[in-house]
């Protein structure tokens, strides 16, 4: 299937970006939490199914396939006006409450090591991956339950016409996170570290094949990999950089590998502070890091300083300023940032995802900073500082 040129222009400016090369402007991407995208629709009097990356004109869109390791239905434990219950293919047994934004995880399958050493896989190039409708945790367990979503090959068609269309999948830590918890994997790679490092890489093993089927599937129209892993919080890693460099980094490593023999640069997602393995994640060739949070202690200009352009940032716009600032500051902050955009590498974003507490008109009006100030070449200003 041809691309439109529409699509054609965009995979060039997030390409020659991550190139580190200066594109027409600065490619945007976003993440949106549903409340936000009801009150933007609402405050700027747009239609029920306005979607705020076709009306700003985003760069990337990303498609995950279904990546549970066992594929099949959601079991309905409790279905209510107030909140739904499921059990999904990753054996966790997820509470929704419906006013509440974030899930809560009750319980796992996987709840001994005796288990985790037995965990077996389904096939990670089983057709209904990719081109069936059905349930899965990515895709149907956030800030909404959703079920029986369209094939993933029909998403990837449909992004395909207007975006730079990412590829996804999860790394191990993220996987135990659904699959045995986060407090059991921490306390178990501390009990049993070489059998959570033997899961750690057998699930990436898992994902390798999950990039390589979904390349496969997607015939072509896919432009880019994202790996969403969550290895660090606020203060620093989950644990330690050694044994994530055991028992991860090879993983994490082949899936790049897979993606580059494509030609498809990788993104990857992980919150937290993870500046010390910036340096590992650029050694086995990761081309950028998304979304680098600021509570996390991270600064896109500090990290182009101390990175240079062996990496290219994604996001880190203080979505707290975005909920609280004034017009001034929200200028000043945002002009401040675009500074790490000189010579490429930046790719405009918040520092997670944008929630119900950023206005509509406050959004609107950061994404006409970004279009005013974002051409290349770059004219900041006052607010143009050096980057040596």
């Amino acid at each position: 299937m041809p691309r439109t040129l529409r699509a054609r222009t965009k995979i060039e400016r997030v390409r020659t970006a991550l190139r580190h090369d200066e594109p027409d402007r600065i490619p945007l991407a976003e993440v949106y939490w549903t409340d936000f995208l009801e009150r933007w629709r609402r405050e700027l009097a747009l239609p029920h199914d306005a979607d705020p990356k076709h009306y700003y004109d985003l760069d990337i869109d990303i498609a995950t396939p279904n990546l549970d390791p066992h594929v099949r239905p959601f079991e309905i434990l409790k279905d209510s006006a107030g909140e739904t219950t499921v059990r999904t293919g990753f054996g966790a047994v997820v509470r929704k409450v419906h006013e509440i934004p974030m899930p809560h995880y009750m319980a796992f399958d996987t709840d001994s090591i005796d288990k985790v050493r037995s965990f077996r896989f389904d096939d990670p190039w089983d057709d209904r991956r990719y081109f069936a409708r059905g349930d899965d945790h990515l895709s149907g367990v956030g800030d909404r339950i959703a079920r029986d979503v369209d094939p993933w090959i029909d998403r990837v068609r449909a992004m395909s016409a207007d975006f730079a269309t990412f590829g996804g999948v999860i790394e191990a830590n993220e996987f135990m996170t659904r699959s045995i918890g986060q407090a059991n994997a921490l306390l178990w790679m501390g009990l049993y570290p070489d059998d959570i490092g033997c899961f750690a890489e057998r699930i990436n093993a898992f994902m390798t094949e999950a990039i390589k089927a979904q390349i496969d599937a997607a015939g072509g129209l896919l432009d880019g990999i994202l790996i969403a892993g969550d290895v660090a919080y606020t203060n620093g890693m989950l644990f330690s950089p050694d044994y994530w460099r055991k028992h991860f980094k090879p993983g994490v490593k082949a899936m790049i590998e897979v993606a580059h023999d494509h030609g498809l640069p990788v993104l990857m997602h992980a919150c937290g502070d993870m500046r010390a393995i910036l340096d590992d994640l650029v050694e086995i060739g990761l081309d950028a890091i998304h979304p680098l949070e600021c509570k996390a202690g991270q600064d896109v200009v500090d990290l182009r300083r101390r990175m240079g352009h062996r990496l290219a940032f994604v996001g880190n716009h203080d979505v707290e300023i975005w909920a609280h600032g004034d017009r001034q500051q929200l200028k000043a902050c945002t002009l401040r940032k675009l500074n790490a955009a000189k010579g490429g590498g930046c790719i405009f974003g918040a520092d997670h995802s944008v929630p119900s507490n950023v206005s509509g008109e406050t959004y609107d009006y950061l994404i006409g900073l970004v279009r005013e100030y974002g051409n290349y070449p770059l004219q900041l200003g006052d607010a143009d500082i050096p980057l040596a």
